[in-house]
């Protein structure tokens, strides 16, 4: 399809150096351009698409598709379409008047207190790697932590004098984030069975992983993939009705944070959130929780 394709490529591009965006979000924009491409009448330069080419592509994707998944696809159209009119590639943007889906709010998954309590105690002795598991799990908790800033976590990114850790977050900004005690004396202890995983690589005849903070079995540095079947696995040991997630350690987080009385602000610069109505999807919870602790303590409250 000649220029469309080079405008997709030029924008993926623009949001892996521009704007800092990760892989794992990179190809998701990709894969949705894809498929709006595939629609498309063939030949077609991307300045010949216009709003009728999006309202038939959006009326194909109903009945197989959520309302939140028609509503992604069309975010990503409209960040194409954005940066194709800033980079005057074309000269109207074709998304102008085209409304998504109406998508209800998204409650977060998060654990009780209890529960989590429950899933750091779950790794043991019969488990391979248990202080690097315990080590993970008590800072996703103790940071809110991304999956994806867990696993590109270095050595040197956490101070254990001053127990701060900095976190690389989305479109590269940093921030830097305390981690409790507990989690500090689990990487330590994790560290120290670290140093054998690497000596064992260099054995192999390997580079030694010297920077990464959290290595795999064969001493390279752990994916996301990983750690999120360790998380599901481990929470289904716990016996934990809902599946685990390390998102939900971060929604556990947030949320037992505003529970404990922590202002949405500071839960904001914590998590990396860009915007403070990212972070208010919490405060219905603390809302339930007021409610609850309300009507058992106030005498009239009944």
């Amino acid at each position: 399809m000649g220029k469309i394709d080079g405008a997709i490529r030029s924008f993926l591009g623009w949001l892996e150096t521009e704007k800092g965006y990760s892989t794992h979000t990179i190809d998701g924009y990709g894969r949705d351009l894809l498929e709006f491409r595939q629609s498309l009448p063939s030949p077609c330069d991307v300045a010949e698409i216009e709003a009728i080419h999006i309202r038939r592509f959006v009326v194909s994707l109903h009945g197989s598709n959520s309302a939140a998944t028609v509503a992604r696809k069309l975010s990503a159209l409209r960040s194409f379409f954005k940066y194709l009119t800033g980079k005057k590639i074309v000269a109207n943007d074709p998304l102008i008047g085209i409304a998504g889906p109406k998508v209800g709010k998204h409650i977060p998954v998060f654990l009780t207190i209890d529960e989590v309590f429950a899933l750091l105690e779950t790794p043991g002795k019969t488990d391979r790697f248990m202080l690097r598991d315990i080590a993970m799990l008590e800072l996703l908790y103790s940071t809110g932590m991304r999956v994806a800033e867990l696993v590109s976590r270095n050595i040197k990114d956490l101070d254990f004098d001053s127990e701060m850790l900095r976190v690389t977050g989305k479109g590269n900004k940093e921030r830097l984030v305390p981690v409790g005690r507990p989690a500090t004396h689990a990487v330590q202890l994790w560290l120290e069975q670290r140093t054998q995983l690497m000596v064992d690589r260099v054995r192999r005849g390997h580079q030694p992983e010297k920077e990464a903070l959290f290595l795999n079995g064969r001493g390279g540095r752990l994916s996301s993939r990983s750690v999120e079947r360790m998380v599901k696995a481990y929470g289904e040991r716990a016996g934990i009705p809902q599946i685990v997630t390390p998102h939900a350690l971060r929604h556990s987080f947030a949320t037992h944070l505003l529970e404990m009385g922590a202002d949405l602000r500071s839960v904001q610069e914590l998590l990396g959130h860009a915007s403070l109505s990212t972070t208010q999807r919490y405060t219905h919870l603390t809302l339930d929780h007021l409610t609850e602790v309300y009507d058992k303590a106030h005498p009239h409250a009944k």
